[in-house]
């Protein structure tokens, strides 16, 4: 059995008297794709965020690759890259300007091949020397993508990865992905609010509810111990119960 190269024990996040991440456990194991499902206000960004250690936890442990987060921060970080919908790159730079930026915060080897190679990935070629404010949405979840495979992390959290996409765009950023995940081992936490996504990408699923895990397993298995037919009608269930 592979060892985990994310290992999460009794994480805890309070903000005074509310607790927004109460007590969880979960492994990502190398190479796989752990789905992060939830409502709004589940807990899902305040765990992402402790993850990547913007925020302290309150309890609990964060390791990754067999290090601590809370001792080893930069060595860990240095493997980790993150991409949002909701969360921006600087504004008043382009967005090749970008992508240097973060190479060089990186210190990063072969800069301009790099980005090159992922701007072509990307299929950002038409904008590549666009000022990022005037970017479409759509375009702003590409540079933000972009930004995060240009360091080749080991690990990866993705936050509504394909949300502003267009179809197309979107089925080729999964296949990316997927390609990504077996040619490097790449493991990922993936959180979407589009059910059929998250069937299609992710290994298993943990499931929050008011900070706690309240399901764990396949879609598969999660569909089948709330008897319903599909991943997004156990969603509208949990979300009603709440």
């Amino acid at each position: 059995m592979s060892t985990p190269v994310l290992h999460v024990q009794h994480l805890v996040k309070q903000f005074g008297e509310f607790v927004a991440v109460n007590d969880i456990s979960f492994d990502i194991k190398p190479g796989e794709i752990l789905g992060l499902l939830g409502p709004n206000g589940a807990g899902k960004t305040t765990t992402i965020q402790m993850l990547l250690g913007l925020v302290t936890p309150t309890a609990g442990s964060i390791q990754m690759f067999g290090l601590d987060l809370a001792t080893d921060r930069e060595a860990i970080l240095q493997q980790v890259n993150f991409s949002s919908t909701y969360v921006s790159m600087p504004q008043a730079l382009t967005v090749e300007e970008n992508l240097w930026v973060i190479a060089r915060l990186y210190g990063l080897s072969q800069i301009q091949q790099r980005v090159d190679g992922i701007v072509k990935r990307f299929e950002m070629g038409d904008f590549r020397h666009k000022v990022t404010r005037k970017l479409s949405s759509g375009q702003s979840t590409r540079l933000g993508l972009a930004k995060a495979f240009l360091t080749e992390p080991k690990i990866l959290f993705l936050d509504e990865p394909t949300a502003s996409l267009d179809p197309d765009i979107a089925q080729k950023i999964r296949s990316f992905l997927k390609e990504e995940r077996r040619s490097s081992g790449l493991s990922v936490l993936y959180t979407s609010h589009n059910m059929h996504e998250m069937e299609e990408m992710t290994d298993r699923i943990i499931f929050l509810q008011k900070g706690k895990i309240v399901a764990e397993g396949t879609a598969q298995e999660i569909v089948a111990r709330f008897g319903q037919t599909d991943l997004e009608e156990v969603f509208v269930k949990l979300a009603r119960e709440e």
